[in-house]
């Protein structure tokens, strides 16, 4: 069944293996299959394609195709779907997800990731089909616990790809607000990489105004540069809707520590 944009709707399932160095491997469940892979960058609603990557098929030891996705080169930040092209001029077939064997990333937080820090997780979507959800930048700073009470959370997290410098400062900006911000001085291990700090509940109540605000997290590692705060060094590609972290009322708001649809920490105060 041809399902538009030269794409054929077939029940061809795929098999994928991670390992720590980054590399994935693909394995067909069909012996006969020939051609590439295709990996396309999902583009924005409305947007045409514009990244596609291709890796060849090659016989495995058991005599199934395979592609191995090397670790370099990196793939762009965000959500690649994956597509049998057997022949030139051939439709291209959208993959169905087989056996994920991710436990090489699970603890993919215990090591350091140089720059730029480069994420790929293989998942299924909501359709029903293989893609991977990936990540790349920069530097990346890694939340490995979030303490909360009924008044404040406290954050352990590592920094990636850059150590810190003079002045770190975690900042909380208020989305859309005209730059409104609260920062806080973490205590930095003796590293330069590990952190923790502890945000106060009342103050983004006081400023919670009415209806829900949204404060994102961040970390100045010096003068100039600042990370995003987040969780992205596992075999989970979407936390959202996984992770729920518990709510506190205070001052007449609901504050809640919540990780983001890229799987950024933000913090939302609703005063509705």
């Amino acid at each position: 069944m041809t399902t538009g944009q030269g794409t054929t709707s077939v029940d061809l399932r795929t098999d994928c293996t991670a390992d720590a160095d980054g590399r994935l491997t693909l394995a067909l469940r069909a012996p006969s299959a020939t051609g590439r892979l295709l990996l396309r960058l999902r583009p924005k609603k409305g947007q045409p394609e514009k990244v596609l990557h291709t890796v060849d098929l090659e016989p495995a030891e058991d005599g199934r195709p395979r592609a191995v996705l090397e670790a370099e080169p990196a793939l762009a930040e965000g959500r690649w779907d994956v597509y049998l092209i057997p022949e030139p001029g051939a439709p291209r077939q959208r993959l169905r997800p087989g056996l994920r064997d991710l436990r090489t990333l699970v603890d993919g937080h215990l090591r350091d990731w140089p720059s730029p820090v480069a994420v790929r997780v293989p998942y299924v979507t909501r359709d029903g089909y293989l893609a991977l959800r990936a990540w790349l930048r920069t530097a990346h700073a890694e939340v490995e616990g979030i303490d909360v009470t009924d008044r404040s959370m406290t954050v352990r997290a590592r920094l990636h790809g850059v150590s810190f410098g003079a002045g770190p400062a975690v900042r909380l900006r208020l989305r859309g607000a005209g730059g409104t911000e609260r920062t806080v001085v973490p205590v930095v291990g003796k590293d330069g990489r590990g952190f923790s700090f502890t945000v106060d509940y009342g103050e983004l109540a006081r400023d919670a105004g009415t209806g829900n605000r949204v404060w994102d997290l961040s970390v100045r590692v010096d003068g100039g540069t600042s990370v995003r705060i987040g969780r992205l060094l596992d075999d989970v590609a979407d936390r959202k809707d996984i992770f729920v972290l518990p709510a506190a009322t205070i001052g007449g708001a609901v504050v809640r520590p919540y990780y983001t649809v890229d799987n950024d920490l933000s913090v939302l105060a609703d005063r509705t």
